[in-house]
């Protein structure tokens, strides 16, 4: 054997040794999900401990947001505030869901550093912290959804089962794109800046404050590839009454398998050198 087939074949079963040990942290995560949930629980307690609302007072401020811009927006756009006010308001919401998640994963391992350095807990935990973390901010913004389908009549029309399955998604692909800024933010630490430069400009290029249907036809390439766009329609139509094209699920899918295959490569190839970033 020479010498360029032997290290070929040694590198192969590198590469293999830290797929599996990868997959051996994902099961270990997956194991211990409780303390993921217990982790990102404690965030929350702790980020208003010593107030009196909580995280409510994020809730009372999002919904003043929603009541101004539903209301000034509408005029503008010329949209029924019957409309126009639960638009706004539920692509305000899960949107946020979506940037959240995102823009707290830069700091998942960088926040972890002590923990990851000094015990032996699955990397995949940390992940599932940020998302479970965003999950419950979520809950507490429900209150601002509900209120705007009940108060304008929509939750008559509204589709749970198909919505559901747009939140399922809307998690699925947040929660690799989270863990994929984090393992880069772990190296470059000027990250968390890009990243909340490319959501902040997503807001804008995203129809969370605009109708869709107010762009000409020839700029709907912007909708067609924006990634945002799909993860805000498959939760937001079906609450709203409306149907959901094909394409945005083949889209998801799409983005959801190829998404985390590639994280997890990147995962499994860094992983034992995260630590040493921090």
């Amino acid at each position: 054997m020479d010498t360029a087939t032997h290290m070929l074949r040694t590198g192969r079963r590198g590469a293999l040794f830290e797929v599996q040990m990868a997959l051996r942290d994902l099961r270990a995560s997956l194991q211990r999900i409780d303390l993921a949930w217990s982790l990102a629980w404690h965030d929350v307690v702790s980020r208003y401990r010593g107030s009196i609302l909580g995280p409510l007072w994020i809730t009372i401020s999002m919904g003043v947001m929603v009541l101004g811009i539903g209301l000034l927006w509408g005029e503008v756009f010329r949209v029924s505030v019957h409309d126009f006010i639960p638009f706004v308001a539920l692509g305000i919401v899960f949107f946020g869901t979506v940037t959240g998640t995102i823009n707290e994963g830069c700091d998942t391992f960088v926040q972890a550093a002590g923990m990851l350095s000094q015990t032996s807990l699955p990397m995949f935990t940390f992940v599932w912290r940020t998302v479970f973390r965003n999950l419950i901010n979520l809950g507490h913004h429900l209150v601002i959804v509900l209120a705007v389908l009940v108060y304008f009549g929509s939750w008559r029309t509204a589709n749970y089962p198909v919505a559901a399955m747009g939140l399922i998604f809307l998690v699925l692909n947040a929660a690799w794109l989270s863990m994929l800024v984090a393992i880069v933010s772990a190296r470059f630490r000027d990250i968390p800046q890009i990243v909340q430069s490319i959501t902040q400009a997503a807001a804008i290029m995203t129809p969370v404050f605009w109708p869709p249907d107010r762009i000409p036809a020839r700029y709907h390439l912007i909708l067609d590839l924006n990634p945002f766009y799909h993860l805000l329609q498959a939760v937001r139509a079906p609450l709203m009454g409306l149907g959901v094209a094909p394409h945005t699920y083949l889209f998801l899918a799409g983005m959801a398998v190829v998404g985390w295959a590639l994280t997890f490569s990147l995962f499994a190839n860094t992983r034992r050198r995260i630590v040493h970033y921090l």
